[in-house]
This record gives C-alpha cells, sequence and structure tokens, in this order.
C-alpha cells in the first residue's frame, strides 16, 4: 500500500507542477488576428483606392496622348504632301528654266545677242515668280560644278522639315501613350492583387481553427506587401502634382 500511496503522491505532484509552470504566450491570438484583419482590411480598402485612381488617370493620358498623335499625324501628312508638291513644283519650275537658258544660249551662238538678252530675262522672271525660297537659297548656293540646286546638300530635306518635325512630335505622342496604356495595366494588376487580399481578409473569421485563420492572414499580409512594393515601381502619370488637385499646386 505504501508503494501505491508514494505513486499517487508522485502523479499528484507533477500535476501540480504542469499547472503551475508558466503558459507559453501565443502572439498569433483570436483577438490579434482580429485586430490585424480589421487594420488591413482598411489599409488594403486605401490603397486600392489609391491604384484605382492612379490607374485612371494614367489611362486618361493614354486617351489624350493618342489623341494628340492621331491630330499631329495628320497635319504632318497634310504637311508631307504640300512639301512634296512644292518639291516637285521646283523641279518643274528648274527644268523650264534651263529650256530658258538653252534658248539663250542657241541664240547667242547664232549671235542674236538681243534674243539671248531676252531668253535670260525672261528666265530669271520666271525663276523669281515661280521657284520656292528654298529653291532660291539652294541656287545661291551652287558652285561651277554642280548642274543643280538639289545638289546644294540638304536641299531636298528642308522641303520636308516641318513634316518630320509634326510626324516626330506623333510618334513620340504615341509612345508616350503606350506607356500610359502599360502603366495602367499595371495598376489594373495590382487592384486585382488587392481584391485577391480583401477576399482573404474577408474570409479569416470563417475559420474556427486558430491556426488556419493566422495562414490565410499571413498570405493577405504578404499580398498587400509585395503588390504595394510593385505598385511604387510603376511611374506616376506624366505631370502628376498630388496638391494640383486641392488648388494648391
Amino acid at each position: 500500500m505504501s508503494t501505491d500511496n508514494k505513486e499517487l503522491e508522485t502523479v499528484a505532484s507533477e500535476a501540480e507542477t504542469e499547472e503551475d509552470a508558466p503558459k507559453k504566450k501565443k502572439f498569433l491570438t483570436a483577438k490579434r488576428i482580429e485586430v490585424i484583419t480589421a487594420v488591413f482590411l482598411g489599409v488594403t480598402a486605401l490603397l486600392t483606392a489609391w491604384a484605382t485612381w492612379i490607374g485612371s488617370l494614367h489611362g486618361g493620358n493614354q486617351a489624350t496622348n493618342y489623341s494628340k498623335s492621331n491630330n499631329l499625324a495628320a497635319e504632318g501628312n497634310a504637311a508631307y504632301n504640300s512639301a512634296m508638291q512644292l518639291y516637285l513644283s521646283d523641279m518643274m519650275t528648274w527644268n523650264t528654266a534651263i529650256d530658258y537658258q538653252l534658248d539663250a544660249t542657241v541664240a547667242r551662238m547664232k549671235g542674236n545677242e538681243e534674243e539671248a538678252k531676252v531668253y535670260e530675262e525672261k528666265t530669271e522672271a520666271f525663276m523669281q515668280q515661280n521657284c520656292s525660297q528654298i529653291m532660291l537659297d539652294a541656287i545661291g548656293q551652287m558652285d561651277d560644278k554642280m548642274t543643280s540646286p538639289f545638289e546644294v546638300a540638304g536641299t531636298t530635306e528642308k522641303y520636308f522639315e516641318d513634316a518630320n518635325a509634326l510626324l516626330a512630335q506623333s510618334q513620340e505622342l504615341l509612345e508616350e501613350g503606350k506607356l500610359d496604356n502599360a502603366h495602367g495595366d499595371a495598376y489594373n494588376l495590382v487592384n486585382v492583387i488587392y481584391s485577391v487580399v480583401l477576399f482573404l481578409l474577408g474570409i479569416v473569421g470563417i475559420f474556427k481553427n486558430l491556426p488556419n485563420r493566422a495562414v490565410v492572414l499571413i498570405v493577405a499580409v504578404v499580398g498587400v506587401v509585395l503588390a504595394t512594393i510593385y505598385m511604387f515601381t510603376i511611374p506616376l502619370p506624366t505631370g502628376f502634382n498630388f496638391l494640383s488637385f486641392f488648388g494648391m499646386g
């Protein structure tokens, strides 16, 4: 009997020791999970609103840049067509002037100096009336080795300077529009991730098992952090100034 009593006393003593031992505190208690979930619900909602707003601004810039690009492209094409007509007109004018000069040369060879002078005066008047300023400038830059003003370096390009400038601006705005489109798509992706996070945070309370709640919460928090880091790598819209929306910028 004495042995049984000793065993009972030992078991009782061990039970008392276990009860007296301090319990390990858990970091993610049910109460803390509820608080963290509520905080991240609010933060994620604000971040979602921000991403939606900035994405819409990118969309607005995209539409504006595409519209300006189309208008400039139309102006550039019209300017190119006008430049081509002017270029062809100057070429025809030069060919006609060459014919007059040839007639003057033939008349001089025949000894008819007066007729030659008439052709020369006719040539000069014709050139002044029909040549563009670009061609007149090129004629002034011709040397003895040249047979045409179009041989002067850069003459042909001058006809299309305005058209090329407009088309270059159009292409630049088009590229900006493409970037705005890409950045807007990136913000839409961020919104999708935030939507998934909001869903996960919304179902945290459904799980009765505390570890399951903790796992879902951790996944949601990781999603918020990664999406936010990615969002801050996306450029803001061109000319964006937050204070300007309050009349302060």
